[in-house]
């Protein structure tokens, strides 16, 4: 199934609730969960911002 662009709606609702799991489920541990993670803990609203705008953006598949 193709993920990129599209959001469910439990990742939605995560995105509100917990930032750093939905980007965690979507991406796994590395540097876009550790970044949401340290803007959610310096405040809520900018771990939830970064959250929809990382897991709204269409991937990109590079051939390398």
């Amino acid at each position: 199934m193709d993920k990129g662009g599209c959001m469910s709606i439990a990742e939605m609702i995560l995105a509100v609730f917990f930032p750093p799991i939905s980007v965690l489920m979507r991406y796994g541990f590395g540097g876009k969960f550790l970044l949401n993670l340290l803007l959610t803990i310096v405040g809520w609203l900018p771990g939830v911002i970064h959250a929809f705008v990382i897991l709204s953006k269409k991937e990109t598949v590079s051939n390398v």
